[in-house]
This record gives C-alpha cells, structure tokens and sequence, in this order.
C-alpha cells in the first residue's frame, strides 16, 4: 500500500476522530470483488475499539470528472442515506487533493453480503422484490434531495448518444449490427416521463443484502437524472444475461423474469420493450469499450474477454426487441 496514502489517511481521519485520541490505522486493503478500481477497506482502532471504513479514491491523474468524479458520488450517497435510503453514510470526504494529491470519500463499511451468497441463500424473486422496492423509493426522492438536483436532466436522445460513443471504440468484429439498433433505438423513441435520480447501473452486483433484502446501493459512477425506466431496465439486463451460459455475470445471475419484474415494478410491457433494448445496447457497449481497453492495456481486467458472445448476442437480442411478434 502507498505509504503516502496512509499518512494523508490518517491526518484526515484525525480530524473526524478528533474527540477519540490514541486512533490508528491497522490496515488499508484493496476491495477485492468488482472492477471499478482504487477502493479500499479501512480498519481503524482507537481507545473506544475498531471501525471499519471504504476508502474511495479516483485514478491517479485522472481528470476529475465522471466515473472519476467521487465527491460527486459521495454527496449522492450521503443525501440517500439522510433520507432513509439504504446507501453508506459518508463521515468524510473532501474534494481536495488530500490523500495521495487526490480527493477522497470515506465511507462506512456496511455489514451485508454480496449477491453471490445471498443469490444462494435466497428466493430470487424476494431479491428482486426488495431491489424493486428500493428502486422506487430512489425514484419518489425529491431531486432537491439526490445531492445532485441542480444538474440538467439527461434526455433519451442524450443518453443514446452517450453509449454510441463507447460503442464506436468497441472491437469491431464485436459491434457490426450495433449500427442498425441504434437506428431503431432512435427511431422509436418513446415520450419521457419527469426526471428523477437514475442510478445507471442498477443491478444487484452494485448491492448488498441483510438475507434478501437490499441494505446497501453502492457505486454511483454514472448517476444522472433522467428517465426512471432506465434503473428499471438495468435490472431486466441481468435476467436476460442468464442465456449466456459460463460467461462472467457479476450482477447476479439469479432467475427471475422479465415479466416478473415488470410486475413487481407496475411498469407495462409494451413501454419497457423500447428500455429493454437501449439497456441491451448500454450494457454491450459497456463491455465492448472495456474489452478494448483491455486489450490495450490500458485497464487489464481478462474477466471481459470472457464476454464476446455476450456482446454480439446482447446486440442480437435488442434488434430482435423491435421485430413484430417478439
């Protein structure tokens, strides 16, 4: 572990603990489960006893901005949790170049597991429940109160764009109908409803659970807000992932329906097609772009090579989407 980045830890945690001498860092651990990058366990003890924290750094050098941007991240996640949301509480953070000439965000450590034991331990269709639920307590949140409220609303059309610019960087034998469902994602655009808080990528990998229930929404990279059905969508993309047998699924490959979940949520089918599809072109773009930069070295993680067939078929899927009688 950087050195530098203990020592800036520990003058900024001194600060938090001013009132509890005698603290001292124990460990400082990268997390080891997803691919979002530079997050670590924190173990902290003083004379009152240990406490466990998630520190959140950017890439080094990285332009603060984005998935990059972690403050940002940290005032969404602390709003939430004011407002009786299950995300980590935020004790600090600072947009500063304070540890390690980078800003940070502290978080508590919440006690919950991961979707790979609680997706064993539990009736998938609770899971799902519980993710819907909470989904939608996110969405009545007034947006004075997301932390993010003053942004200007994504649009549809917006949002297309956005992931048609990864998909244009994707591997080329993995993206050739990519084109022809972007076209019928633009050509039938459905209305937009109110914005609300999206997450962006919904999905119960960026969740922890006390037995089925949600107890924790972490990693806010992408948040927006914009149209509600998009989180929604998010969800129906780890349902549909299930068909790709022995490829890496770390959202949670638990069974339940499509139309399960349309349940679960009240939404209608018919609305949902058209977000089912733009979640089929985000999530193969997604992969596609990181498979490249991958490939590049840019950003090693072998877990994408596994999923060229996931991306050409995700594709397939979303263009079969729009065909009559599907």
């Amino acid at each position: 572990m950087n050195d530098q980045i203990r020592s800036d830890l520990e003058r900024e945690i001194g600060q938090l603990l001013s009132k509890r001498p005698e603290f001292r860092i124990n460990s400082i651990e990268p997390i080891p489960e997803g691919h979002s990058g530079f997050t670590y366990f924190v173990s902290v003890e003083d004379n009152e006893g240990p406490t466990r924290y998630v520190l959140r750094l950017p890439p080094p050098g990285a332009r603060i901005a984005g998935p990059a941007d972690v403050v940002r991240q940290g005032r969404i996640m602390s709003s939430l949790h004011h407002a009786g949301i299950p995300t980590p509480a935020i004790p600090l953070m600072s947009s500063d170049p304070a540890v390690d000439g980078r800003p940070f965000i502290l978080m508590e450590a919440v006690d919950g597991t991961r979707i790979e034991k609680a997706g064993a331990e539990q009736r998938p269709l609770d899971i799902s429940a519980s993710a819907v639920e909470v989904l939608k307590r996110i969405q009545a949140l007034p947006l004075d109160r997301t932390g993010i409220g003053a942004e200007e609303p994504m649009t549809l059309q917006a949002e297309m764009m956005r992931w048609a610019w990864l998909m244009q960087r994707a591997p080329d034998e993995l993206t050739t109908r990519a084109g022809e469902l972007g076209g019928l994602l633009a050509r039938y655009v459905p209305p937009e409803r109110s914005p609300t808080l999206v997450h962006g990528d919904y999905h119960y990998g960026n969740m922890l659970f006390r037995g089925f229930q949600v107890c924790a929404v972490l990693d806010w990279e992408i948040a927006e807000i914009g149209q509600p059905l998009i989180d929604l969508g998010c969800l129906c993309i780890v349902s549909v992932r299930r068909q790709y047998e022995g490829a890496p699924n770390p959202g949670g490959a638990i069974d339940v329906s499509l139309e399960d979940l349309y349940r679960l949520y009240g939404a209608d089918p018919a609305e949902m097609r058209w977000y089912l599809a733009l979640s089929l072109y985000k999530y193969a773009s997604i992969f596609g772009y990181n498979l490249m930069l991958h490939r590049r070295g840019k950003r090693p993680d072998a877990m994408y090579e596994g999923l060229t067939d996931t991306i050409t078929g995700m594709i397939e899927e979303g263009i079969a989407v729009f065909e009559p009688g599907t």
